[in-house]
């Protein structure tokens, strides 16, 4: 039919074009922030590039969501703007003729985001974790670097190495700084080596060196000269791969394995899974048939809808996890409740364009 090809038409290129400009903003947002992270020490430099892809499959859902909010918006206004809307409805096409066209260019979408926010996003949230907890596990022997002050996992020792050794795991001109509570230690070292001592612990074994101790509460100073002097380094296991947090579980063991926090959890994607048909809803009650207002009116209220309606999202999971709604409950509320003013605003705008169009002339 004319009226469904020409909207969903119309729809494409909108929602093409809007999701380009979105995932530019939001990769660009992404990319700062995890060089921001890197320059920190929170993630490795050379992983910048693969975190930057699993943070994106994360929010894709939301972008997907967003851009076809806006297209539909943004499609509306412009068909109220040139008078097409008043073509179709003096041709007897009802505000609700449009929901079929409008789900069925939207079916594939919203199935692509229940499907990453039910599969995809556990699996990259685990793989993020990954990644950081090994760069932030690692020994402190490993994050050493020829040339480059590093600190340690817990920020209390301070390493040196001059250059390396021609033999791997040496190293020459070594200084470390220790700072503990009562105590401040400095070992300069010319050469060092890195030996097993034992399944999990590895140690530094320094030659021809001293070792400099203040006693920060006495001020004494104890110097004293070695030959050789071992330091223990602990290797620290990963925690967070054993007992991965909820956002990094997959749905199914969430509903298997019932909590609080996997409960807020599911609030969460099924929540962001069923916002994507209650905005379309939302989208077409949204527009106004007023021409003389601005243009951009409407899609203001509408981004203004979604910040709010994505909050009570987030704010419904925390309702959640503290106990004060069930999983049920929240998804009803926030959902159901949103859905319910969205077909009554629907119905009200309906009602006024058929209304309007009995007023025409020749009716």
């Amino acid at each position: 039919m004319l009226f469904d090809s020409s909207l969903r038409k119309e729809l494409s290129r909108s929602f093409g074009g809007t999701a380009v400009v979105i995932v530019t903003i939001v990769v660009t947002m992404m990319l700062i922030r995890t060089l921001g992270q890197a320059a920190g020490g929170r993630v490795s430099p050379q992983d910048v590039a693969l975190m930057l892809g699993y943070v994106m499959l994360g929010h894709l859902p939301t972008m997907l969501s967003l851009s076809l909010f806006v297209a539909l918006v943004s499609t509306l206004s412009r068909m109220h703007r040139d008078s097409e809307m008043v073509i179709w409805f003096s041709s007897g096409q009802s505000l609700w003729r449009f929901l079929r066209p409008v789900l069925r260019f939207a079916a594939p979408m919203l199935l692509l985001v229940a499907a990453l926010l039910l599969l995809v996003r556990p699996w990259a949230n685990q793989n993020i974790n990954h990644l950081r907890e090994r760069y932030e596990q690692r020994s402190d022997l490993s994050r050493v670097a020829p040339g480059q002050f590093q600190s340690s996992r817990d920020g209390r020792r301070v390493f040196f190495i001059d250059k390396e050794a021609p033999q791997q795991g040496e190293g020459r001109n070594i200084f470390i700084l220790e700072q503990r509570e009562d105590r401040e230690s400095v070992t300069t070292a010319q050469a060092g080596s890195i030996e097993s001592g034992g399944e999990r612990t590895r140690q530094l074994v320094l030659r021809h060196g001293a070792r400099t101790d203040l006693d920060l509460e006495g001020g004494t100073r104890t110097i004293s000269r070695f030959e050789s002097y071992w330091v223990r380094l602990n290797e620290a296991r990963s925690s967070a791969l054993d007992a991965p947090p909820p956002k990094a579980r997959s749905s199914l063991d969430l509903l298997t394995q019932r909590s609080r926090e996997g409960d807020a959890e599911l609030a969460y994607r099924l929540g962001q899974a069923a916002a994507g048909p209650v905005l379309l809803l939302l989208g077409l009650g949204l527009v106004s048939p007023v021409t003389r207002r601005a243009g951009s009116w409407s899609l203001l209220y509408a981004l203004l809808c979604f910040v709010v309606y994505f909050n009570l999202i987030n704010l419904s999971q925390a309702w959640v996890a503290n106990g004060r709604l069930g999983l049920g409950s929240a998804l009803a509320l926030v959902h159901g409740g949103l859905a319910l003013l969205a077909l009554l605003q629907l119905g009200w705008r309906a009602r006024g364009a058929a209304a309007w169009r009995w007023r025409l002339p020749g009716r």
